[in-house]
């Protein structure tokens, strides 16, 4: 769910790929057979980075990885340096999934613990809208405040809006996704899409039957977290030549879901792995094999606890990588760090932790609802459980 908040859906008919060719289930597939051409997003480059990233050693508290960062490279922010308490404001994109109120909700909470520091916290939500958030931010400097947050809802729309803010002194954080300029102080967000397809096909590639058939569930087309995740898992199943019989898009509907996997099973009898590039409909994916009395394939999903909890129930061989929520506090503590004119990192890339079966039991909170995203950070928040509920 974090992937469909990174461009609208007025965007994604101009950066689709060429039309696909048809499939078994009647949707469009990126390849009837094996994984088709390297998707135009791709950057060996960054691609490379965001792997070496993964096995990078964290600096910063060992129990708080909102507050580390990989590889960092400190700025000064002396010239920020003014008295509190502060006023932090926030020009959001959206809180259209819920990825984003999971994350919003743990960033009120890092607020509400800083209170003693901040004397106003202002918020606007963009709803998934360039020109509202142009206009959000516009308005925003003008009303007195010390910081500004950006969670950009598209990357080049917004940055002559955040460039308007950085020329008119403020210091700007940007977080999650990013702009086309440098003059934000800093730029925060985990390892990358990069980092997420590649942990899932690696896993998936390695646990299911050699020779077997493998099924990519993808949300959209043209979105590129989602494309970059599809790109590491891609270059993932070529070198361990599976066979991908099909790149299905599901447009997170789980009905749609569902009947993809159906259809693939009356085709080909059985699949042997699923690979998905975000977790929304991970759990109707388990669901349409369970009722097709079928056993599970290795399968990824992500953090949101319903996934969590058919995995522990079933028994399933499957793994979690994650865009962590708790990412939503790092943009609070870098703003005050910043206004005490202490140095940050930027830019500030987050750990990207992954659940394991090793590890499950951990995130499996039974005081939070099944769309509650584990890996939020914010047991030790104001509210906590009943704040997320």
């Amino acid at each position: 769910m974090a992937a469909l908040a990174a461009v609208t859906l007025l965007s994604l008919a101009a950066c689709a790929t060429d039309e696909p060719a048809a499939s078994p289930s009647g949707s469009p597939t990126a390849s009837a057979a094996g994984t088709g051409e390297q998707s135009k997003f791709f950057v060996r480059a960054d691609y490379e980075a965001e792997l070496a990233l993964l096995d990078a050693a964290p600096t910063g508290p060992a129990d708080k990885p909102w507050e580390q960062a990989l590889n960092p490279t400190m700025v000064e922010t002396a010239k920020f340096k003014r008295r509190g308490p502060h006023k932090l404001c926030f020009s959001n994109a959206a809180l259209n999934n819920p990825w984003r109120q999971v994350g919003f909700k743990t960033m009120q909470a890092e607020v509400e613990a800083q209170r003693s520091r901040i004397r106003e916290f202002v918020h606007v939500d963009a709803e998934g809208k360039d020109q509202k958030q142009i206009a959000d931010i516009n308005d925003l400097l003008g009303k007195g405040c010390d910081a500004l947050v950006v969670s950009p809802n598209t990357t080049a729309t917004l940055t002559p809006a955040v460039e308007a803010a950085c020329k008119a002194g403020l210091p700007v954080v940007v977080f999650d996704r990013g702009v086309n300029t440098s003059c934000p102080v800093t730029f925060i967000n985990p390892i990358g899409g990069y980092g997420f397809g590649h942990v899932g096909a690696e896993f998936v590639s390695q646990r299911m039957k050699r020779g077997g058939k493998l099924l990519a569930l993808r949300i959209l087309p043209g979105v590129d977290v989602l494309e970059t995740r599809w790109s590491a898992a891609k270059v993932a199943f070529d070198k361990a030549n599976v066979d991908v019989v099909g790149v299905e898009f599901t447009d997170g509907d789980p009905a749609k879901t569902k009947k993809i996997v159906n259809d693939y099973l009356q085709r080909y009898g059985t699949i042997d792995g699923v690979w998905m590039d975000a977790g929304a409909v991970a759990v109707a994916a388990v669901e349409a094999f369970q009722d097709a009395g079928r056993p599970v394939p290795p399968i990824n999903g992500e953090d949101q606890l319903d996934f969590l909890r058919i995995w522990k129930q079933a028994g399933l061989t499957a793994i979690a990588p994650t865009y962590p929520t708790y990412q939503w506090r790092t943009p609070i503590i870098a703003a005050l760090r910043i206004l005490d004119g202490q140095p940050v990192a930027n830019p500030w890339k987050l750990p990207q932790p992954t659940i394991t079966q090793e590890n499950l039991d951990r995130y499996l909170d039974p005081d939070l609802p099944p769309l509650h995203y584990a890996m939020c950070g914010c047991t030790d928040l104001p509210g906590y459980p009943r704040r997320w509920k």
